[in-house]
């Protein structure tokens, strides 16, 4: 109901505010007016008179043109349709013609006013003539050249003539003159409206998005839902808030102009015409709508011969399905497949389509056929119809007539005024309906947009005018009746209909105090209810739903919906008659209470099981719809004194017309205790019975009113006590109660689900206060009116319990002793409840406050719950406001969530106290729940476990007689027979259940005792619980009381657990025995509380000692019982003393590995990684336990290959600009640079589990197996593209990383010492270079040249040179394993697969380029996430991380001996290219076109292909690897410093800094040395300073990452800074660590010679050059780090967002799906077919293409009106995942059904952050579908 004011109403398209901002381009406002006209000079008649006479046919004789020279009018004879289009050019061409205009008007106007002139005839004139020819082609409409010739023959023309002036200009004046106070914005569906708690009068009073934000309902507790569609803006409404009615938008004087409301009035001529003009346009639109002839149009319509066109016409209708309507046309039109779906998307939209056009014949026999094909696939026909050509032209047009009027009433009140008058006035002497009522009447034949365009008239027009909504209201309710049996049988949704528009009037309180009044409408309504379900009704005139139509109930619910709304408003002032026409409407809504007394009746099976459950869903939820209107009648009739006591005189009729019916059998008695009952003989185990007494319970409720309000005391004037017939009025609701306990009890199993589901129902919130809860009342009313005996025996008797006490036969049938159990307890319980259930106002003295916060106690006692929990679990009002914010804090305090989970309240301990174990409310489950929780908080506390009631609040007067039931003779009797059974030891007679409540009622007799005796002195107090109690029972031998009885029962010691319980009643007799003692009150009060007391403290004393006793003597058992766990376990660990060396052996590696390197952390080196004092690489024997096999094995290079499960997956995570477009396959792409946007990379996760590679490929081949087995079952995994779980953690992994174990290499120091005199840089450069070339000839010999040319330096001795660069060292090359070669290539082709999105190929040249790649950017990702969340460097990886990275990093290094070396060395070439210049090939990109890292990667990685030779199979030794790691990585170095200073050169100076540091003054010289080689471009007038804190800051995460893959390459332990966070140590550490010095510029100093031509040809490039001057932009260092788009802290901020979207690629005003993209900001509209787009052949709606770009497949979108994030990857996978956003209460509000506000929780949106940083979206996919296999229905693809 919230925001649902529903009518859906719908700007059409086209219709604009003409104002100068519509007009089509390019054309001025005098040449469009006379576009459309047509120019008398085209036709060539003779002028007609001027002044006095008109023409024929007067201003409107076809296309006559206002404003032609001096008001002449001529009659076109021309034929319109040959001739039109060029009289519009002809008219165009004239340019701006009004030349006659001005001049014109004043005798024009005139002559127009003139009263014999016939404006109707000329106006149908007009129209027949030009409308056929408008709409002329519906099968294919072309829409704006339509509304463009419209407008010129008709709507300009017609405007001209009401405003007497251009109809821009005037209507601009008219907008600017003011606005309505009322807002009346109308709702599409899915639009958000807000209702605030606080001021709403009540929840239908919702206002727009606007409004709301510019209110002050903003800081309010206010709720946000999302429209059905339909209704509109409250905003204005005075008696819709009881404070702030008007945003500022609205309050007068708040418009741009200061001009008040007032001003926009009419003047008198303009009004004139108005009353003119509307009737006819009016009554031309209400006969077109209402047209039934489908050849055939009205005869003053008729201009021309009729021609044999005709349109083949299908209409919408909600019974059939898109898919069934495709089908239909296709089979019966032949038609294509898009053809079909277009015109089902228009029925769908605009209600009806032309689907055929041409001869009669063919459209009648196209409508055969569809019907045929629909009846096939459906059980009824589609709606179809054969339309003239001209009837559906002037039917569409008088949609467009209604729209313009609707346009044109928002500009003015008396516009709307006028418009309703007309639409209200009745005929004289006719009985005719007025215009709108014709309408109305006829809205369920009309098509959706011919409704949509009539709700939309009465939303702008009488809902505006406040006097007219009254007076429509009244219209309204007159044809109420017939407007419900119509709607009822129709087929359209109700926000279609116009009974929709009923909550709009009825929920205003003066206008449904009218209606009550005036038109009797509560009468009315309960009528039409009992009119439109007479075929429910049974002989009986009961309800009976078996069979029922569920969409006719459905809408037989809006008429109790209106019901609600008329009543959602209490009057504060009675009339007489007010008083007399409500009796009458409650007299009648009896009526249908009576049908539903005692409805459905069901009757116990006995024997056989019921074959077919019956249907009961219907007659519960019409219960549940009913019941807050039961509840207002109530609270109406409470209002006012007379009227209650009025109203329960006709209600107890009602139900003693019910209860009398079947009163044919002679009465039975019998005797128990000396008392006697005479009562019909009825059992519930074999007469009918129904759980259905509506009438019973709203008695029930009125009585409790009249005890409340005190006006009980004029009761017997009234109802006279013989009336009264108290037991008959008790007698159903105790049947009823019977029935529930014997259900429990399991005698009615036979009778199948249906039972057990209305009991649960009967006893659930959503209908327990009318229900249950009112046959307790019924209960309680009979206790305190009838004899306490007579009411038990009465009870005992329902209950079928009259023999279980008397004498017991023994039986040892264990079912009818169980079942006589049951009995007994579910009987205890009600009399428990009977007599202390006290909490409802009327009963007792207690307020509605009161009676929620103890519903919240016993909720709160089973276990903390969250908000919206609680909620749930109370009963919600005619408002759907449950209470509880106003008593929540009194009660519990708020306990904040984490980053997951919600936030709870727990209970507050002082009202632990109100716990009361019995409470009425809780179901068997809270029950045992909260007892548990309760002993168990008391017994940690240290306390006794007794958990008796909380003394209760007294019952009024009224009810005062109730407690004597508890001290009545036959109470006594069922208690004492009872505690004798248990001590008698009579097991099967009684259980620890029945003993409970037992005592329980002796608790409550006590406490009721008590209390009385603490009021009033001893002798007035007649309540004698304790004297009966402590009497004897019989006068038999063995006869005992109740105390002896208990002191026998703490001896039982199955009753163990109720000790305590016992204590505590025993401690109260002698409390109560004292009081009774103490003759004076005064004394009474001081002495028993100190003596109880006392005794208190003494049996306390002794019971403490007791629990002392037992706490040690469990200590000591659990002390023996924990050495003996811990033995066995040390034997465990002895036995398997292997296993736990592994274990802890790779848990504590780590830290074994930083201890060992701090007690040599004396020697420098050993903490370097590059350069010839290297430190030795960290490596031990690694032994890993497989999880598939469970066995061990260490990893070598000749075993058999071991295994990491892995995901490999292309991530735009680092990306810097998302708006470059992403190569979708990468048949053709180079992956061997990496641009340094990082547009897109290679990801690999591991999750860090081991396996056998043989293991691994039999799980992965079962797998497959499986999976071919079951084809009908969706797959969360795509197996083909060799996806699987992981076995152990069920992570998604679509390949395995081989584990390479890490070759140990030392260096001689020697050795390093002596190739340190030779190796410079520069004689290394040689030496590379000369290799290089000498590859070249050799591979050029026979083929052609594909190296690029060297300089001849060298070439001399070209032999020596060309080996010299194995004199520095070499070994032989690593063997590897067979299985892990083959693991390597196809972890490999993996990686080239999924990078690229190409086919497996293992011969690709490009495989180990990709390798190279993905371990950059892996690397990358992973130093990119420790700077986000602020971790070290080292140490603190998570396992998973650090063991993919590791064996990533190995992998890459061993990758290359898969491949043909010459392959890797034209790789290094290339990759050489961009450092070195005289490598420089065609494609060699510039310096600062290429990510320095990735160079870096694929450099080292590949430069051991120089050592191959022919004949041996080498590998550089440790020594040469170090220099080569050194000079490489220092050349690298080198160029992305220089890359750095020239993407800062831009940069200006944030601050200044005299800082003159050595670093500052290199930096300055370097600079100067940069401008002289870029011939001044580089700007040396940049400060030392700033470049230096440039390349400092930019080159940290390369520096970074180089440390990682150093490391997880060498295996060299990083220093001790770089395990710690800081910023100034951190960057020393990475420079010793990698060998380089603190001042980044003495690189240059040192190799100057080197380095200084390549620095003059990097400087020279034409790119850097074009950077430097300004023209390109470079990559910034460092770089930005992503994090998801920010979002506002409100939600409703989003929501604004979301509602001001408009689909860039939908014109129609229909609402969409936004969706925001967490990545980028990107707004889009998802699941519409207007946004879906083809890639690759495949259709893909605007997410999962946006995704492609956005995500490389991978996208978070927040869906805003639903509040839900969604995850999804590829095309085929996706999930929900909670919003970031949280209530008050900690919790998410998914489809925002709870509504209230939101606010960004940073916490949950960094755990999101995380989750794409982490590369965990695909995981977490995976994970959801696996559990929530729901999903596997919806089609992420379209998403």
């Amino acid at each position: 109901m919230q925001g649902a004011k529903r009518a859906r109403l719908k700007c059409l398209q086209g219709l604009h505010p003409r104002s100068s901002a519509h007009r089509p381009a390019g054309a001025p406002r005098a040449v469009r007016a006379r576009a459309g006209l047509c120019a008398a000079s085209a036709g060539g008649a003779a002028e007609a008179p001027r002044g006095g006479g008109c023409a024929r046919g007067g201003p409107w004789a076809a296309g006559a043109a206002p404003g032609d020279g001096g008001g002449s009018f001529r009659a076109v004879t021309a034929p319109p349709a040959a001739s039109l289009a060029l009289k519009m050019a002809d008219g165009a061409d004239r340019g701006p013609a009004a030349g006659g205009r001005a001049g014109a008007q004043a005798p024009e106007r005139a002559m127009w006013c003139d009263e014999r002139f016939d404006f109707q005839a000329a106006f149908l004139q007009c129209l027949a003539k030009h409308v056929p020819n408008i709409y002329s082609a519906e099968m294919d409409p072309l829409v704006e050249k339509q509304e463009e010739m419209v407008q010129a023959a008709i709507l300009y023309p017609l405007e001209c003539y009401l405003f007497g002036e251009d109809p821009d200009i005037f209507l601009e004046k008219l907008q600017q003159s003011g606005t309505s106070q009322l807002c009346g914005k109308v709702f599409k569906g899915g639009e958000t409206t807000y209702s605030c708690r606080d001021c709403a009068v009540d929840p239908t009073c919702v206002l727009c998005i606007d409004c709301f934000q510019n209110s002050i309902h903003k800081n309010h507790r206010y709720k946000m839902h999302s429209s059905t569609g339909g209704g509109f803006c409250d905003c204005g409404d005075t008696e819709a808030w009881k404070a702030g009615p008007l945003c500022t938008k609205h309050e007068p004087g708040a418009s741009s102009s200061p001009k008040e409301n007032s001003e926009c009035q009419l003047n008198e001529e303009i009004m004139e015409h108005s009353r003119r003009v509307f009737p006819s346009v009016i009554k031309y639109i209400v006969d077109m709508l209402i047209w039934e002839e489908e050849k055939e149009l009205p005869v003053e319509l008729t201009i021309r011969e009729k021609v044999d066109s005709y349109y083949c016409v299908l209409f919408n209708d909600e019974h059939h399905s898109y898919d069934h309507v495709i089908y239909s046309l296709q089979r019966a039109l032949g038609c294509e497949l898009g053809e079909a779906q277009l015109h089902t998307t228009a029925i769908d939209k605009e209600g009806r389509r032309a689907v055929k056009a041409g001869h009669y014949a063919s459209c009648q026999e196209a409508k055969e056929e569809i019907k045929r094909h629909s009846e096939n696939v459906s059980q009824r026909p589609l709606h179809v119809e054969v339309l003239h050509a001209d009837v559906m032209a002037h039917q569409k047009f008088a949609l467009r007539l209604g729209s313009w009027l609707n346009k044109l009433m928002s500009y003015s009140s008396d516009f709307r005024q006028i418009f309703c008058q007309i639409c209200l006035k009745e005929e004289a002497g006719s009985e005719k309906p007025c215009f709108i009522s014709k309408l109305m009447l006829w809205d369920a034949r009309l098509h959706k947009g011919a409704r949509k365009v009539l709700h939309e008239l009465i939303f702008s027009s009488f809902f505006m005018e406040m006097e007219y909504k009254k007076l429509f209201a009244v219209e309204f309710v007159k044809y109420y009746k017939a407007l419900q049996k119509e709607y009822i049988n129709d087929d359209h949704d109700r926000v279609l209909s116009v009974t929709a528009l009923s909550v709009q009037m009825f929920t205003v309180p003066t206008l449904a105090r009218h209606l009550i009044e005036e038109q009797n409408v509560i009468t009315t309504i309960t009528e039409t209810l009992l009119e439109v379900l007479p075929e429910y009704l049974d002989k009986n005139d009961k309800f009976n739903f078996q069979g029922y139509s569920q969409d006719k109930l459905n809408r037989v619910y809006s008429v109790i919906y209106d019901l609600r709304y008329i009543l959602v408003s209490k009057p504060t002032v009675w009339t007489d008659l007010l008083r007399e026409r409500f009796l009458e409407g409650f007299v009648s809504f009896l009526r249908i209470l009576t049908c539903m007394q005692g409805m459905e009746e069901i009757k116990r099976q006995i024997g056989q099981h019921i074959e077919v459950d019956p249907d009961w869903e219907a007659a519960i939820a019409i219960q549940m719809q009913l019941k807050n209107i039961l509840l207002m009648f109530q609270e109406w009739c409470a209002c006012d004194e007379e009227l209650l006591l009025r109203s329960y005189r006709e209600c107890h009729k009602a139900v003693m017309r019910c209860s009398t019916n079947g009163r044919s059998r002679e009465k039975t008695v019998f005797h128990l205790c000396g008392h006697t009952l005479e009562s019909r003989p009825y059992r519930v185990s074999a007469d009918p019975v129904s759980i259905h007494l509506p009438l019973s319970r709203t008695l029930a409720g009125l009585h409790v009113r009249l005890s409340k309000t005190g006006a009980i005391s004029r009761l017997h004037e009234f109802v006279s006590p013989e009336e009264f017939q108290v037991e008959l009025l008790v007698e159903y609701p105790l049947r009823c109660l019977v029935l529930v306990a014997q259900v429990a009890a399991e005698m009615w199993r036979r009778n199948g689900l249906s039972l057990i589901s209305q009991v649960f129902y009967y006893q659930d919130v959503k209908c327990r206060e009318e229900m249950y809860d009112k046959d307790i009342i019924m209960l309680q009313i009979g206790a305190s009116l009838m004899d306490p005996n007579q009411f038990l025996l009465l009870i005992l008797q329902r209950y079928e319990l009259v023999d279980a006490f008397k004498k017991m036969k023994p039986t040892k049938d264990k079912d009818l002793i169980k079942q006589y159990n049951v009995l007994i307890e579910e009987m205890l319980q009600i009399l428990i409840y009977v007599v202390g259930e006290r909490y409802v106002p009327g009963i007792s003295n207690v307020t509605k406050e009161d009676v929620i916060m103890r519903e919240i106690i016993h909720l709160l006692c089973i276990e903390p719950m969250a908000h919206s929990a609680i909620t749930k679990s109370l009963p919600e009002n005619e408002n759907n406001e449950t209470g509880l914010e106003n008593v929540i804090d009194k009660v519990a305090t708020f306990k904040k969530p984490g980053v997951s989970g919600h936030g709870v309240y727990e209970l507050k301990d002082e009202c632990l106290k109100e716990f009361n174990m019995f409470f009425y409310h809780y179901t068997k489950t809270q029950h045992s729940k909260a007892e548990h929780t309760q002993k168990k908080r008391r017994k940690q506390e240290n306390r006794d476990e007794a958990l008796p009631p909380p003394p209760p609040p007294d019952f009024s007067p009224a009810f005062s007689n109730v407690v004597r039931i508890l001290n009545c003779d036959v109470m006594m009797h069922i208690l004492r027979t009872l505690l004798q059974r248990a001590v008698e030891l009579e097991t099967h007679l009684w259980t620890e259940a029945m003993i409970q409540m037992v005592l329980h009622l002796l608790s409550l007799g006590l406490l009721e005792e008590k209390q009385q005796l603490q009021k009033s002195p001893e002798e007035e107090v007649t309540f004698d619980f304790y004297h009966k109690a402590t009497r004897m029972g019989s006068s038999a031998l063995n006869a005992v009381n109740v105390l002896m009885l208990l002191e026998k029962l703490k001896r039982v010691p199955q009753l163990e657990a109720q000790k305590d319980t016992v204590n505590w009643i025993l401690q109260m007799f002698d409390m109560v025995k004292r009081l009774r003692e103490k003759s004076s009150l005064a004394t009474v009060g001081a002495t028993s509380g100190s003596e109880a007391a006392k005794g208190d403290e003494s049996t306390q004393d002794k019971e403490k000692a007791e629990r002392k006793r037992k706490a040690e003597a469990a200590r000591l058992h659990r002390q023996k019982i924990m050495a003996q766990m811990s033995a066995l376990q040390r034997n465990f660990i002895e036995t398997h003393k292997l296993l736990y060396e592994n274990t802890l052996e790779a848990q504590g590696k780590d830290d074994a590995i930083m201890e060992e390197e701090s007690t040599s952390s004396a020697v420098d080196y050993s903490r370097i990684a590059l350069g010839p004092k290297r430190g030795p690489s960290v490596t031990e024997k690694e032994v890993l336990t497989c999880i598939l096999c469970q066995e061990e094995q260490e990893v070598k290079l000749e075993s058999a290959a071991m295994v990491l499960s892995a995901c490999v997956q292309k991530s735009t995570a680092l990306t810097q600009n998302r708006s470059r477009i992403l190569e979708l396959s990468g048949d053709a792409l180079d992956p061997l640079f990496m641009h340094p946007d990082l547009p897109c990379g290679t990801h690999t996760g591991s999750c860090g589990h081991v396996m056998h590679a043989a293991c691994w490929q039999k799980y992965f081949e079962a797998m497959q197996l499986n999976f071919r087995q079951r084809l009908h079952v969706e797959q969360i995994f795509d197996l083909e593209n060799g996806e699987y779980l992981c076995p152990l953690c069920k992570s998604l992994c679509n390949t395995v990383i081989p584990i390479v174990p890490l070759q140990a290499q030392k260096i001689n120091s020697e050795d390093a010492e002596a190739v340190a005199q030779i190796l410079s840089l520069a004689r290394w450069l040689e030496i590379v270079t000369v290799r290089i070339s000498g590859y070249s000839v050799k591979n050029t010999k026979g083929e052609k040249q594909s190296l690029p040319p060297f300089t001849n330096k060298g070439m001399g001795n070209s032999n020596l040179e060309f080996h010299s660069i194995l004199s520095f060292g070499v070994q032989s090359s690593a063997k590897y394993s067979s299985s892990i070669r083959e693991m390597l290539i196809l972890f490999a082709t993996t990686i080239y697969r999924v990078g690229l999105k190409v086919a497996p190929n293992e011969a690709d040249s490009r495989i180990p380029m990709m390798t190279w790649s993905t371990c950059a950017f892996t690397i990358q990702c992973i130093e990119n996430l420790l700077e986000t969340e602020g971790k070290p460097l080292f140490g603190s990886l998570q396992n998973r991380q650090h063991s993919g990275l590791k064996a990533l990093v190995q992998f890459a290094a061993a990758q290359r001996s898969t491949s043909p070396q010459l392959l890797i060395q034209k790789h290094l070439i290339r990759l050489l290219g961009v450092l070195l210049p005289n490598f420089k090939g065609e494609d060699t990109p510039s310096l600062l076109e290429v990510d320095m890292f990735h160079i870096l990667v694929g450099a080292v990685l590949s430069f051991p292909s120089l050592y191959w030779e022919d004949a041996v199979d080498l590998q550089p030794s440790s020594v040469s690897s170090a220099y080569n790691h050194l000079y490489l990585f220092h050349l690298t170095t080198l160029a992305h410093i220089m890359q750095i200073i020239i993407s800062s050169a831009t940069e200006s100076p944030t601050a200044h800094s005299s800082d003159n540091s050595e670093e500052a003054q290199s930096a300055q010289s370097f600079c100067r040395e940069v401008c002289q080689y870029t011939s001044g471009c580089f700007s040396q007038d940049i400060p030392g300073w700033l470049v230096w804190d440039c390349v400092k800051k930019g080159i940290m995460p390369y520096l970074r990452c180089a440390a990682l893959f150093f490391h997880y390459l060498l295996g060299v332990s990083p220093p001790e800074e770089l395990l710690q966070v800081s910023e100034e140590g951190q960057f020393k550490a990475l420079c010793s660590y990698l060998s380089l010095p603190t001042n980044l510029f003495l690189l240059f100093h040192e190799y100057r010679d080197t380095v200084n031509p390549l620095l003059q040809r990097w400087c020279a490039d034409p790119v850097v050059l074009s950077c430097l001057k300004g023209k390109s932009i470079a990559i910034r260092y460092p770089r930005k780090r992503n994090h998801l788009i920010e979002l506002p802290e409100d939600y409703s901020c989003l929501l604004n967002q979301a509602s001001h979207f408009r689909c860039p690629r939908s014109s129609d005003d229909e609402q969409k799906h936004p969706v925001l993209c967490l990545f980028c900001g990107a707004m889009l509209c998802s699941q519409n077919t207007c946004c879906q787009e083809m890639v690759n052949g495949e259709e893909l709606g605007a997410c999962t293409s946006h995704a492609l770009q956005c995500g490389a497949g991978v996208c978070m979108f927040l869906k805003i009106r639903e509040c839900k994030v969604v995850l999804i990857e590829g095309k085929t996978r996706g999930c929900l995942y909670p919003a970031p956003y949280l209530d008050e209460y900690g919790e998410t509000d998914p489809g925002l059904k709870r509504g209230n506000p939101l606010h960004l929780c940073q916490e949950r949106y960094r755990k999101l952050h995380l989750l794409w940083q982490q590369h965990c979206i695909v995981e977490e996919i995976a994970r959801s579908q696996e559990t929530n296999q729901i999903f596997f229905g919806f089609n992420w693809q379209l998403l």
